[in-house]
């Protein structure tokens, strides 16, 4: 049931095929496990949780983790993977209420490289926010872009193989930090936190946001 009047361009098929984390769960997954330790929250919601890695990971680090992914494939995947663990078939478009006939507001939503993957990105921190309990937090990442890393990718002529649109199901936004901050605080967060993750600083793979509901 969509939130948005044009929730068009969805991809329903990102490809998983096996319950292995991806390249990026090395530097992203232990940086997320200690924000969520030092925020002091127990349920966590993993919103684009593809394969179920990350609530893997999340369960056994003693949180309460529940999966919400649009990827049929993936949740079957994860279901088959974490049988303990609660996944939900559900996108961004969908009305996050209906995901609440059968969950409780979380304490947190995390989100790691999806947003840059919607072609409505909008609709990623509303329906976090429709899912948190007051005063809840939001925990994203994507790649990071900035100045140095820019300048670095034209230097050794990069772009095509970073902007590739052969890549079906790939990368449609490319986001700063400015700009992400601009989306989640347009959509009901106020930005508390920023991390780079991965590589030397300023050249990071990937940024994390932390927020909260406001």
């Amino acid at each position: 049931m969509s939130t948005d009047p044009q929730p068009a361009n969805l991809v329903a098929d990102y490809g998983w095929t096996t319950s292995q984390g991806t390249d990026a769960a090395g530097y992203l997954t232990p940086h997320v496990l200690a924000t969520l330790k030092r925020l002091g929250v127990h349920r966590v919601a993993d919103l684009g949780a593809g394969n179920g890695a990350l609530c893997g990971a999340l369960a056994a680090a003693g949180f309460d983790a529940t999966g919400i992914e649009y990827d049929r494939q993936g949740v079957e995947i994860a279901r088959r993977a974490h049988p303990a663990l609660r996944f939900h078939n559900f996108g961004v478009q969908d009305d996050p209420a209906e995901l609440l006939k059968s969950e409780a507001p979380f304490d947190a939503v995390v989100s790691t490289e999806v947003i840059e993957h919607l072609f409505s990105p909008h609709l990623l921190p509303r329906f976090a926010a429709g899912v948190l309990k007051p005063g809840g937090w939001l925990i994203i990442s994507t790649p990071y872009h900035g100045y140095l890393k820019n300048l670095a990718l034209s230097l050794v002529d990069k772009w095509d193989d970073h902007h590739t649109p052969l890549w079906h199901g790939g990368h449609i936004k490319f986001w700063s930090r400015a700009t992400l901050s601009r989306l989640l605080e347009e959509n009901g967060f106020v930005v508390q936190g920023f991390s780079g993750v991965g590589r030397l600083p300023w050249l990071w793979k990937s940024m994390v946001l932390v927020a909260r509901k406001a």
